[in-house]
């Protein structure tokens, strides 16, 4: 593997067998600044950056210190993993509803996309985010991400589709948005990004047989709608840089440790593995509701690389790295062992609030995904 070029010396590049997803607990200093600047209006927009910097910066330092070969900037910018960079592109706004999206035992905040004109990208400011994120690294490479396409869909009504040339052509907004994600790419490559994920949850939703009959009933085929965001996301990436690892990450939702969906892989496993130009895949596989492991047949051979998310996210039980292992040996009946890896389920704080776990348990499982790499494959980037 080649070294990455971004700050100073950094380990070898992705893909690598111990990874995470992004997201991580907001420490009560950053929590307590955010409160200030967007609730309080104490603080100004400098003060809360410094808050930011320094907070993502110690965070780097803990991911390094567990021997992480990937960091992340725990997403402390952000109060939601998609919501947040949506607002960001070309045509796409914010605003806020009555009711929010119903996890089981709890709502989200009613924030929601609306498109009011043609979707683009021109620029961004996360790529600072990135840039600032890339500095900080040590040893780590640093990764970005950020949501899928299908993320300014799913959650869509038909009256929040509110641009004339999308009202009555669906494939039309599709096509745009591609474009605008394959400008996300390039931008982030451009601001010396090496490894990118796409939060891809939406099509694992869409193997929920009682979101699938919701779908029916709007008029809309669920796997037409699954092979659409398949083609948006290999429409964003197949085209990026040589050097440039494309990631995505899948599961059926992490909201203060609860979820929407269930329901196993089988029937977007072809799309996710044969329809999309993807290096890595963080495939959740905590629970029962993640199905069998059988879908993993249809890895390709070659370069691809599974990160099955044995490790949850949602509690703060530790795990032990010998029944971690037996998992991954009962995963590689299906795929190459040389093609798997470790990750947690999912991240730790999708949004700001936050999953039931505390910070060392947040530590502990990362730490834990190191020795299960170092177990079974003799390191982490191996």
């Amino acid at each position: 593997m080649t070294a990455i070029s971004s700050g100073s010396a950094k380990t070898a590049a992705a893909p690598f067998r111990a990874g995470q997803v992004g997201s991580l607990l907001r420490p009560e200093p950053l929590k307590a600044a955010r409160r200030a600047f967007f609730e309080d209006e104490t603080i100004g927009a400098e003060e809360l950056r410094a808050v930011e910097d320094a907070e993502i910066a110690a965070a780097v330092r803990q991911q390094e210190n567990v021997g992480m070969p990937e960091a992340t900037d725990g997403e402390f910018r952000r109060s939601f993993w998609h919501y947040d960079f949506l607002g960001g592109l070309d045509g796409i706004e914010l605003f806020q509803k009555q009711e929010g999206v119903q996890f089981h035992g709890a709502n989200l905040r009613p924030i929601y996309p609306a498109v009011t004109g043609k979707v683009g990208w021109s620029s961004h400011p996360m790529l600072e985010h990135f840039e600032y994120l890339a500095r900080t690294t040590r040893e780590a490479q640093p990764k970005i991400s950020i949501p899928a396409p299908s993320a300014a869909h799913f959650r869509m009504l038909p009256e929040d589709l509110i641009h004339p040339e999308y009202k009555e052509d669906l494939e039309a907004y599709f096509a745009d948005l591609t474009a605008a994600f394959r400008g996300a790419v390039q931008g982030f490559y451009d601001a010396g990004c090496r490894y990118i994920q796409l939060d891809e949850v939406f099509i694992v939703y869409l193997c929920d047989q009682k979101i699938r009959k919701e779908w029916s009933d709007r008029g809309i085929d669920p796997d037409w709608l699954i092979d659409q965001y398949a083609a948006m996301i290999d429409g964003a990436v197949k085209d990026r840089p040589d050097d440039m690892t494309a990631a995505i990450h899948l599961c059926r939702g992490n909201f203060r440790s609860t979820f929407v969906a269930e329901g196993g892989y089988d029937p977007a496993a072809d799309a996710l593995f044969n329809k999309m130009d993807i290096d890595i895949y963080f495939m959740e596989y905590d629970s029962e509701r993640a199905g069998g492991l059988e879908p993993l047949r249809l890895l390709p051979k070659g370069h691809k690389r599974v990160m099955p998310g044995f490790i949850t996210t949602k509690t703060g039980e530790l795990e032990s790295v010998d029944a971690i292992a037996k998992q991954i040996d009962a995963a590689a009946k299906f795929a190459p062992l040389d093609q798997l890896g470790i990750a947690p389920q999912c991240g730790f704080s999708s949004t700001e609030e936050g999953n039931l776990v505390t910070m060392d348990d947040q530590w502990r499982k990362l730490e834990l995904v190191v020795k299960v790499a170092e177990k079974v494959w003799g390191g982490v980037d191996s």
